[in-house]
This record gives C-alpha cells, structure tokens and sequence, in this order.
C-alpha cells in the first residue's frame, strides 16, 4: 500500500503562510493516519491555525506537495475545494452557527446544500448525528437556547453530517470551561474510536495530559513530533 493511502492528510516539503504571505511554518513533512488522533499544539501565531486552513484549502499550499481526504495539493482548480471540504468537517472555536434557526434547520441547510433530496433520509440523519453526540432533544431549540457546550455539540453533529474521512478542530473548547471542554473532547474521542481522524488545535495542556494521544507541537517555524522526542 503506498502511503498516501495509509493517511488522510500527507505533506511534503511544505512552506505554511499566513493571510499576508509570511511563512510561519517551513519545509514541513505532516501527516495524519487514517482513523488516528492527533493533537496540534503551539502558541498563538505559531502556525497551527494557518496550518489547518491550509488542509481545508482556505489558504493557499504555494510550496510543497501533498494529499487530504485523497485531493492532491496544491489545489489545481477552486472547482475542488467544496469537493474536499465535503471529505472533511470543520469545527471552530465561536461555533459559527446559524442563530435564527433551530438546531434542526441549522443542519438540513447543510443536507440540502450537500445535495440531499429526499427529506426523510434528512430527517434520519440529523437524528442519527444528534444522538451520536449526546444532544438529540435540542432538535426543535434555536442556539441561544443551549449552553456553549452544547452549541460546541451542535457544530460537531453538523461537521458529521456527510461521514467526513476527517475532523478538524480548530481551538474548539477555547470559549468553554474546562469541565465543559473535557465533555467535547470525550466527544471528539469517540467519535475517532468510529474510525474518522481527528486533528485538534488546543491551548489546553491539561487536556493533553487528561486524554494523551499523538501530539503535534508547532515551534519555532517547524513541527516537532510527540513520538520523536
């Protein structure tokens, strides 16, 4: 088996830039196992953000090459980026929903725009992605009504909606207190003991060492491996 088709996400030789073109990660080698857990960790302005939007194509690979979710990078044409983006979910720290819609609308918006037709297969879905992350009676509650762990569970459920290969998860338990945060990532590990990879941005070192797992450490403008010390 070649590698590129043991991993989800696999870069070679890559130069990560910021919005305005600084390299703030340089000449790195990533990559992410298909069904693996992996922690990146820095602090702010270290790359881990820049990376991520990196993997789902909202900036730029200018140097190196790669893959994710089997889409070559760079990304040839901007046709391909919503492809990608439907192999992937993506979580952000400030949930990012739709606040004057209910739960239940907030993730058939995105059924219907992912070319779900037939509504009651909609129906089951968003049941089945509610259930899974522990918040199936909120289906009828718009976001305001619901903590912020639970809008974090919200999001989570809509980024699962279409059975991405993976997860990224940029700062996700950043506006949660940590009793609240170690519910999302129990949330998250689940999820991966189903088989989809997760990549989860943190500030939080107490819950790398609550729940350890493969961690990404970005410093200095290179990437430096758990496992390799």
């Amino acid at each position: 088996m070649h590698l590129e088709e043991e991993n989800v996400v696999q870069l070679s030789g890559a130069d990560i830039q910021q919005e305005d073109r600084s390299v703030v990660l340089a000449n790195i080698d990533f990559e992410v196992a298909k069904g693996e857990f992996l922690y990146l960790v820095g602090q702010t302005g270290s790359g881990k953000s820049s990376l991520l939007k990196t993997l789902y194509a909202d900036l730029p690979l200018l140097k190196g090459t790669g893959q994710v979710a089997g889409f070559s990078f760079p990304i040839k044409s901007k046709s391909q980026i919503p492809k990608l983006r439907r192999k992937l979910g993506i979580i952000f720290q400030d949930f990012q929903l739709l606040y004057d819609r209910t739960v239940y609308e907030n993730l058939n918006f995105v059924l219907k725009a992912t070319g779900w037709s037939d509504s009651q297969k909609r129906r089951n879905r968003i049941s089945e992605v509610l259930m899974r992350v522990g918040i199936e009676f909120a289906t009828a509650k718009m976001p305001h009504q619901l903590s912020g762990g639970e809008q974090q569970r919200v999001a989570i459920a809509r980024a699962l909606l279409n059975e991405p290969q993976l997860l990224i998860a940029d700062e996700p338990t950043g506006n949660l207190d940590p009793e609240t945060g170690q519910g999302i990532v129990q949330t998250f590990r689940q999820i991966n003991q189903f088989g989809t990879a997760v990549i989860l941005a943190t500030h939080s070192m107490g819950l790398i060492e609550k729940y350890p797992a493969h961690t990404i450490v970005c410093k200095a403008g290179r990437l430096v491996d758990s496992r390799k010390g």
